[in-house]
């Protein structure tokens, strides 16, 4: 047994090391956590092996579960959900703490380590999806959610069950800080529902999805510079990267790196989505050309929960695409090929200007034509670099066109008008069951209730 002992401050920055030896033949690492853990003293944990360098490393990530666990193991067959199991080489490795949150005086941390050589089988790894159904259309999924490898409740299994129950073809599962779920969604993917390999960085000042990345992307940002080292990674490894819940209470305070896509709507709409959306609009009007996502930011529970308004899908993206596979979920996510609906029979929106896709480069004094369904009596609003330039209600299913020339893009909303008495009564009464401290909505924003957002099409002048 080894022990390990600390005095952590505040000025000993995010992230302290606790080194220890891994002689040859071990097959199994135990670590437990101690401090005086509060309120005002949260310590994050995990594990690097005696091949990780410097941020951004390649190599020897093990595991991360964040605040979540006080133990885990890593083994070469098996491991701690949101932990690695594989090879144990040896030589010098280190425990992870992340100073989430300390007291003026610090806290003083104790690590055990315990070491086994007893012989074990080597862990095979799942080869990644290769899932695909054949046929264009629309298909619907969810972009973020978690499960017990990082600080939801529910397994992997749970979640999946959730999806199919809510009706999705693809769902991406981004864990904070790690890659273990992938262990079994890689395995699970199927023509019926396919996974997309994703990870959630998660910091103090922000958080961000990847998605699609071969491998782990080093998290440990410290500094600004740190943020455009990992988006370079992320873009390296082939992957995108796009913004969450950049809102209240967990806003991304970094600077902006270069990012595909963003979160515009997390959780149900009067989670404060407005002021993500508010964001959004910004970055267009500033010449980004950004494609906007939605994601539950769903926490498994241990159990499955029926239907309702803060559940899985809720919101969901739904992405146009010739077949269904990973591949092409990535594809259409960066081209914005698609639009953000409340649910998975939410309102349909698609909207093209000269015939040119949502994504795509159109000329300004082209005709714009949007195909709404589910939404009669309710209102599609137009928008602009400038902000609102038409609003109209849906008389019924179909097309509607616009004529107006517009600047910089054109983008379109559904407004709940008909539905929106409806709609409020179902999400405040589900409100006033979650546990999470929503900012309270202004007036303007209870008669401006979102049901459906698309993408924008860019637009240059004839």
């Amino acid at each position: 047994m080894i022990e390990l002992k600390a005095q952590v401050a505040r000025a000993d920055g995010d992230y302290v090391y606790l080194p220890f030896d891994v002689p040859e033949g071990t097959s199994r690492v135990d670590v437990t956590l101690s401090y005086p853990k509060a309120p005002d003293c949260v310590i994050d944990l995990g594990l690097l092996d005696c091949r990780a360098g410097a941020f951004p490393t390649q190599r020897g990530f093990r595991g991360w579960s964040g605040g979540a666990r006080d133990g885990f193991f890593v083994a070469t067959d098996d491991a701690t959900p949101g932990y690695l199991a594989g090879p144990m080489p040896a030589g010098v490795w280190n425990v992870m703490l992340g100073l989430y949150r300390l007291p003026e005086a610090g806290a003083e941390v104790v690590v055990t380590v315990a070491l086994q050589d007893s012989p074990r089988p080597a862990f095979v790894a799942a080869a990644p999806s290769t899932a695909c159904r054949p046929g264009a259309g629309w298909y619907r999924g969810d972009l973020h959610c978690h499960t017990w490898h990082s600080d939801a409740a529910g397994s992997p299994a749970l979640l999946h069950a959730a999806a199919v129950q809510a009706g999705l073809d693809f769902l991406a599962v981004a864990d904070h800080n790690t890659i273990s779920q992938w262990s079994y969604f890689d395995d699970a993917s199927s023509p019926d529902l396919v996974f997309v390999r994703a990870m959630e960085v998660t910091t103090a000042r922000g958080h961000a999805n990847v998605f699609g990345t071969e491998g782990w992307v080093d998290f440990r940002i410290t500094c600004d510079e740190d943020v455009s080292l990992m988006a370079g990674e992320v873009a390296r490894k082939g992957g995108l990267l796009s913004v969450n819940h950049d809102k209240p209470t967990i806003p991304w305070d970094h600077p902006l790196p270069r990012i595909d896509c963003m979160e515009v709507w997390q959780s149900a709409w009067l989670a404060g989505n407005w002021i993500s959306l508010a964001r959004y609009q910004d970055r267009l009007a500033q010449g980004l050309r950004i494609s906007a996502i939605g994601g539950s930011d769903y926490h498994q529970p241990s159990r499955l929960r029926p239907e309702g308004a803060f559940v899985l899908a809720r919101p969901t993206t739904v992405l146009w695409m010739e077949e269904l596979s990973e591949a092409n979920v990535l594809a259409a996510m960066k081209a914005g090929r698609g639009y953000v609906t409340e649910s998975p029979t939410g309102p349909h929106l698609s909207i093209t200007v000269g015939g040119v896709p949502m994504g795509g480069q159109a000329t300004s004094a082209q005709m714009a034509v949007a195909e709404v369904r589910g939404a009669v009596g309710d209102l599609l609003v137009w928008n602009d670099a400038t902000g609102v330039i038409a609003e109209m209600e849906i008389a019924a299913d179909g097309l509607m066109t616009f004529d107006l020339e517009a600047q910089g893009f054109l983008r379109a909303e559904i407004i709940a008008r008909a539905s929106q008495v409806r709609l409020l009564a179902e999400v405040q009464a589900a409100m006033l069951e979650e546990t999470d401290d929503f900012p309270a909505p202004p007036d303007a924003e209870l008669s401006r209730l979102r049901r459906s957002i698309s993408n924008p099409v860019y637009l240059s002048r004839a």
